[in-house]
């Protein structure tokens, strides 16, 4: 007879609670082998949904809505167009953390005792104000080592 395991050394084991493990069932992710009393035990294919679960929604930082459409997909063009989205989004994620810390990079370098003083940032933020009152779109930063957004992003 298989092995069962019960949900809270599921949770020990998968690094989550126990309360995360019955929301990923009331989502459809994975579904309990047996039930001992009030306890639910899972057996090796449930666990190895689970981690199915979590390369998506962990790993592949997939919304659970997106993981289930995903474990449920049987065809793989359906799943190619979700993990195409899902990567698209982390690209343009990836990119806008990478102007993030180029921008934080410069206001730390920056040797003016104010923003305002500094004469890059002070250019940005007035060129922003300007923009902003006279109803045009906001300029990009253009800090050194900020890198442009482009239309990959």
């Amino acid at each position: 007879m298989e092995r069962l395991y019960s949900i809270s050394e599921v949770a020990r084991a998968f690094g989550v609670s126990v309360p995360t493990l019955r929301y990923y069932e009331e989502c459809g992710l994975i579904r309990a082998t047996a039930r001992r009393g009030r306890v639910r035990h899972y057996d090796r294919a449930a666990l190895e949904r689970l981690a199915y679960a979590q390369l998506w929604h962990g790993d592949g930082m997939m919304p659970l809505a997106e993981t289930a459409a995903i474990m449920t997909s049987e065809r793989a063009p359906e799943r190619h167009a979700l993990i195409t989205a899902q990567h698209d989004a982390v690209r343009e994620r990836i990119a806008r953390l990478t102007r993030a810390a180029a921008t934080l990079r410069h206001m730390l370098d920056c040797p003016a005792d104010h923003p305002l003083d500094c004469p890059v940032t002070g250019a940005y933020i007035r060129a922003r104000v300007d923009a902003a009152l006279g109803g045009e779109s906001l300029p990009e930063p253009v800090f050194p080592g900020v890198p442009p957004l482009t239309a990959d992003d």
